[in-house]
Order: structure tokens, then C-alpha cells, then sequence
């Protein structure tokens, strides 16, 4: 298996390290924990999750924060309080919960917004009370990376973000497909969801982390247990990953966009191949791992992803809406459900809360959508 050594690729055959891939993916090596922790649980797990509600609901109960300029990458913070960042502009503001005032943090130095690439994903370290550090997903005028800033919160407004310790860099970026989100899992590992940058091939080359979605410790090295020990490569065969969530099992869950047909949502397995460019939907091929659920683009469109109350809850962009994915264990206990639908245009990032609810931003100053005098939102939501 290859070692991007800070994101650069070696110049081991595709062809060898696919194979190697494969061969450790067959031999079990899913994790250092217990697998339900890893995002690779076995079959037998999917007895552990209790099943969800034949019929759910979602109700905003109050806008938090309005007039977000192109928010994208959205974290929680120990207390209540999120971390929004504008993709457009890379700024990050901090928004308080009980009244939506909005703090400037600074501004990522570095990040070149084009297309669909920016300031995309965030996320808070897990030791965030003992080391304030933020981590991000941007796109420069070279490449995407991953890079981790402290944040000092007794420096002056608009100054608080340190300079960017670059993690992991050489991830392609392109017009479009940039991936971006990012996201701590139960095992303390960080996870990155890519995108293959319009070019359909890097999906299925493993000397790429395009197409990927990519685990590595807090400090950007290829995390103990994945597939290849020297990889950050987790799973493979992605078109454009934007939404990572665990359920209360530990699985790892991903939402994809299509491309002209189906949208997916991805039970990811680690060393699994989920068909791009080859395959898009179900399509029942040997060798590759089909979605439990799709939609026609037109309807879905998805990006964020979170878990709350037994489901999956998945925001939809070209589709305008909020799906529920109902769970039993790691399949279905009935169909998706639409919420929201045209009530607030496009939707970017959802974020589970502490108590069950739901964090969800608008996403209609992107260039795309229709903007009101609000826009964009950030919405608290009660859902069951």
C-alpha cells in the first residue's frame, strides 16, 4: 500500500498497491480498537443498534444565526457554542447558541475560493478544552489540505486563529469535487471525505487520495489499523464525498453525490470500493460496495450527514430538503423520509446536538441558490 508521506504520492505501480490494498482489506485489518468503533464493523453488529420509529418529524424551532456568508464547514463546541466558516471568504466566526451573535475568529490565510473549492470542512478536537485547536479543510491555488490552528480566544476580535500547521496536502482539487468534509470518530482518529476534482480515474487509483475517504491520527499519520499501515486511505471508489457521520453502534456512514443518476448513502467499510467511476447507485457489480439507499439527484443533491434519534438525517442541496434515513442496525427500518422541503432552499451541513436535535445551515449564497434578506441561516431543529 502506498504512503502518502504528507499527501504525496509515491510512484508504486496502481496496480500492485491495489492489489496489496485488497489484500490487507480481505485479512481483516480494520482498526486498533474493537471494529463498531472504527467505521468497519462486522455483519453481527448490526443487532446493536435498536430500531427507529416507523414515522419520524422535523421542526425548526428557532434561527440561531442569519445573514452567514456561503457557510459550509459548521462544529460544535464543548458548551453549545458552533464554529461557522465561509467557504467563499474563509473566515470563521464563533456563533453563541442562545443568541446568534457572531464573533470573528479570523480568517484562513492561504485558502482560494473557485468553483466549489474554499474553506469547506471543521472540525474541533476532541481534547478541545486542554488544546483550543481547530482543524480545516481548504482548498489552495496547488491543492486541498488538511491543516490544524490554535485558537486563542484572549487574543483580540479577528485575530484569534494561529497560523496553519499543514497535516496533510497534495489531495486534488478542481472546479468541482473537492470533497471537504472532516470529522473526529468515536475512535479519536480523524476522517476526511474527498472528491475525485472532475477527473473520474483518481477514484479508483491508490496512489491518489482523491475519491477517498481518508483516516489518520490527530497529527495527520496514517491511523493504526487501517487498510494499508502506511496509508491515510480508508475506503476508495468515491466520487464526492460530503457528509461523514457514526451512529450509536460506532458504524461510519457517508453521503455522495452522484452524477447524473444517483446520490448514495454509504456503509463504509475500511479497504472497501465503492464503484466510482465504474458503478453509481446499486448497481450489483462483484468486487464493489453498493449504497443502502440513492436518489435521483434532482431530489437529493446530498452533503452534510448526522446522526440523531436512530436515523440518519442527510441535507440535501439541489434537493431542498432534509432526509431521514430511518436505522436497524446497519440497514433500513423504512423508507427516507423528506423534511423542510423548499422551505429554505439549499441545505449544506446538519450537526447532531447534545440532546438529540439537530444543527442545520442554509446554503443559498454559494452561488446556486436563491438568497432571502436572511440568508444564510442557521437553523436549531427538534426532530424524533
Amino acid at each position: 500500500m502506498p504512503v502518502p508521506a504528507a499527501g504525496r504520492t509515491p510512484r508504486t505501480s496502481p496496480v500492485l498497491a491495489a492489489a496489496l490494498f485488497l489484500l490487507l482489506a480481505l485479512a481483516g485489518c480494520s482498526g486498533g480498537s474493537s471494529p463498531g468503533r472504527t467505521g468497519g464493523p462486522a455483519a453481527s453488529d448490526s443487532r446493536a443498534a435498536s430500531a427507529a420509529p416507523a414515522k419520524g418529524s422535523a421542526e425548526v424551532v428557532r434561527t440561531v444565526a442569519t445573514r452567514l456568508n456561503s457557510p459550509w464547514g459548521l462544529a460544535a463546541l464543548p458548551g453549545g457554542d458552533l464554529l461557522a466558516g465561509s467557504r467563499d471568504t474563509g473566515r470563521i466566526v464563533r456563533i453563541s447558541a442562545k443568541d446568534g451573535g457572531q464573533t470573528l475568529l479570523g480568517t484562513v490565510p492561504g485558502v482560494a475560493a473557485k468553483g466549489e473549492g474554499g474553506l469547506l470542512g471543521l472540525a474541533v478536537s476532541p481534547r478541545w478544552s486542554d488544546d483550543h485547536t481547530l482543524y480545516a479543510y481548504f482548498t489552495t491555488d496547488s491543492d486541498n489540505r488538511i491543516a490544524r490552528m490554535q485558537v486563542d480566544e484572549r487574543r483580540p476580535e479577528g485575530q484569534r486563529l494561529g497560523a496553519p500547521d499543514t497535516l496533510v496536502r497534495d489531495i486534488p482539487k478542481g472546479e468541482i469535487h473537492n470533497g471537504g468534509r472532516i470529522a473526529f470518530g468515536p475512535d479519536g482518529m480523524l476522517y476526511a471525505g474527498t472528491g475525485e476534482s472532475g477527473r473520474g480515474g483518481l477514484a479508483q487509483n491508490l496512489e491518489s487520495l482523491g475519491g477517498k475517504i481518508l483516516r489518520m491520527t490527530p497529527d495527520g499519520r496514517p491511523a493504526p489499523g487501517n487498510p494499508g499501515s502506511s496509508s491515510l486511505i480508508y475506503s476508495y471508489g468515491h466520487r464526492n464525498v460530503q457528509g461523514l457521520a457514526w451512529d450509536a453502534a460506532g458504524h461510519l456512514w457517508a453521503s455522495e453525490f452522484g452524477q447524473n443518476t444517483w446520490d448514495e448513502l454509504n456503509l463504509i467499510r475500511p479497504g472497501a470500493n465503492y464503484g466510482w467511476p465504474g458503478a453509481e447507485g446499486k448497481a450489483g457489480k462483484p468486487g464493489l460496495t453498493d449504497p443502502l439507499e440513492q436518489w435521483h439527484p434532482a431530489d437529493a443533491s446530498p452533503s452534510g450527514l448526522a446522526c440523531a434519534k436512530g436515523s440518519l438525517w442527510m441535507a440535501g442541496l439541489r434537493g431542498e430538503r432534509l432526509w431521514r434515513i430511518p436505522l436497524r442496525g446497519t440497514e433500513s427500518s423504512g423508507p427516507p423520509e423528506a423534511f423542510l422541503q423548499g422551505k429554505y432552499g439549499r441545505l449544506r451541513t446538519v450537526v447532531a446536538t447534545d440532546d438529540g436535535g439537530l444543527w442545520l445551515t442554509t446554503s443559498n449564497t454559494d452561488g446556486r441558490g436563491r438568497p432571502g434578506p436572511e440568508d444564510d441561516r442557521l437553523l436549531l431543529l427538534k426532530v424524533t
